[in-house]
């Protein structure tokens, strides 16, 4: 094995630096000013805040963009379990749709930041880059509500996100859950599973720039989801390498068939990591983790 890995493994375990977080910073604060001067937007009740690995702090080095959550609260779409309907928890239609949010979030970002700036895409708005900030990616959302019936059978619900891409279809998130959790294995792990998580991503994108056909299908939420389901003795060694070995072994011998990672979930422990509609393949996954064991010559 290259006896650089420890060293490139501890550098690429660090945070964005400090510029770009502060660039980061800048597109999450101009964002917000933009929702916040909308006169049509000042009517609603809206959330703005930061998601994906820039709040969960486990972006890393030149690849820093910032995906931003537009939420409005006044309307909310819904999931219903335990024979629970719209009618029997009091819910009423809205004749405010989404896609009239969408629209005016739209018109609020291109007040602020130029027509030429914003470019509309099917789930969200890519803010380009300058100096000032990082590139941002604007999620225009509503609440959702998943109901259920708690053990003394009152109604309750989980709340996360939804957003409707243009071409149809529905995305549910859980951001806040996701966060909540990673902080409780990050405090478990002593810091180490975003390090790791950092250090894995980097190689994916070195893989990447080598061309490694296996890398390039494999997103940076999937990797996170991955080092979030090995167990946590896997972690704290003395060098990170032997965490690195940790994950990528755990993670490859459980992803040979279904049957050892049918139950693992993403961070927000609400989906599935490898069932219904996700992107990725656990074949995908797998073949990646072979890569990353080889590209780091593993014995």
């Amino acid at each position: 094995m290259n006896n650089n890995w420890e060293t490139i493994f501890r550098e690429w375990s660090k945070p964005a630096s400090d510029t770009e977080q502060e660039k980061c910073e800048n597109a999450e604060r101009m964002i917000r000013v933009a929702i916040k001067e909308s006169d049509k937007l000042a009517k609603r009740t809206i959330d703005v805040f930061a998601q994906g690995s820039y709040r969960n702090n486990t972006n890393v080095r030149h690849d820093s963009d910032v995906d931003i959550c537009v939420v409005c609260r006044d309307v909310f779409f819904s999931d219903f379990s335990n024979g629970l309907t719209a009618k029997s928890v009091g819910l009423v239609d809205s004749d405010y749709e989404y896609t009239q949010f969408k629209n005016e979030v739209e018109e609020a970002l291109v007040a602020k930041f130029g027509r030429k700036t914003v470019t509309r895409g099917k789930k969200a708005f890519d803010i380009h880059a300058n100096t000032y900030r990082v590139d941002a990616d604007v999620v225009p959302c509503f609440e959702h509500r998943r109901y259920y019936l708690d053990s003394i059978g009152q109604n309750r619900y989980i709340l996360g996100t939804e957003l409707h891409p243009d071409n149809g279809g529905r995305i549910i998130n859980w951001p806040d859950q996701h966060y909540k959790n990673g902080v409780a294995k990050n405090t478990a792990t002593g810091n180490r599973f975003k390090y790791i998580t950092r250090v894995l991503k980097r190689l994916r994108n070195e893989m990447v720039s080598k061309n490694i056909e296996a890398a390039k299908p494999i997103p940076s939420f999937l990797i996170e989801c991955l080092i979030w389901n090995t167990t946590d003795e896997g972690f704290g060694h003395t060098e990170y390498t032997a965490d690195v070995r940790y994950v990528l072994a755990h993670t490859f011998n459980s992803t040979i068939t279904d049957d050892k990672c049918q139950e693992w979930g993403e961070v927000n422990e609400l989906k599935y990591l490898f069932r219904y509609s996700q992107p990725w393949t656990r074949e995908q996954a797998h073949l990646f983790l072979s890569s990353a064991w080889d590209y780091v010559d593993f014995q």
